[in-house]
C-alpha cells in the first residue's frame, strides 16, 4: 500500500530520508521468508532512533505551546509515548543474550565510549534526564490510549 504524502516534497529532507529508511527496513523484514531474529544491535539502533526522536518531540512541543496550547499538549503525549517505547525497547536489549563471537567480542580498551552495551545504557540515562524534568510519574502511567481525528 504505497504511503500517502504528508507535506511538500522538498520539505524536512532527513526527517523523509529517516522515515524512508524505516518504511525500507519494514519492508525487508516482511519480504524475509526467515527473517533473522533480533539482536542487540539491532534495538540499539532502534533505541537510538526512538530518543533523538524523542528529543524532536521534545521541542517541537516547547515551541509550539505559548501559541498553541492543545498541539503542545498532544505533542507532550507524543513525547511521553515516546519514551515509554524507549524504555520497553531498552529492556528488551538487555534481555538479549549477549553476541561473542570473535568479530562481535567486546573490546573497551579500543572503544573511547566504552563496551558496546553501555552506550545504550548512557544514551537511556540521559534521554530520561530529561522525562525528569519535565514529566509527572502521573504522566508516564501506563494508561490505555485511544486514537481519534479531528477533521
Amino acid at each position: 500500500m504505497p504511503q500517502p504524502r504528508t507535506s511538500e516534497p522538498g520539505s524536512h529532507p532527513y526527517l523523509r530520508a529517516a522515515t524512508a529508511g524505516i518504511r525500507h527496513h519494514t519492508r525487508a523484514l516482511n519480504r524475509s521468508p526467515l527473517p533473522d531474529p533480533v539482536d542487540r544491535a539491532h534495538l540499539d539502533t532502534l533505541h537510538a532512533h526512538l530518543t533523538e526522536l524523542h528529543r524532536l518531540i521534545d521541542q517541537l512541543a516547547q515551541t509550539a505551546r505559548p501559541p498553541h496550547p492543545g498541539a503542545g499538549r498532544h505533542l507532550a503525549a507524543a513525547h511521553t509515548r515516546l519514551w515509554q517505547a524507549a524504555t520497553d525497547i531498552h529492556a528488551a536489549f538487555h534481555l538479549l543474550p549477549a553476541t561473542s563471537t570473535p568479530a562481535t567480542e567486546c573490546r573497551p580498551e579500543e572503544l573511547p565510549e566504552g563496551p558496546p552495551f553501555l552506550t545504550i545504557c548512557q544514551r537511556h540515562l540521559a534521554a530520561g534526564h530529561i522525562v525528569r524534568r519535565k514529566t509527572t510519574p502521573t504522566d508516564l502511567h501506563r494508561a490505555p490510549h485511544t486514537t481519534s481525528c479531528v477533521r
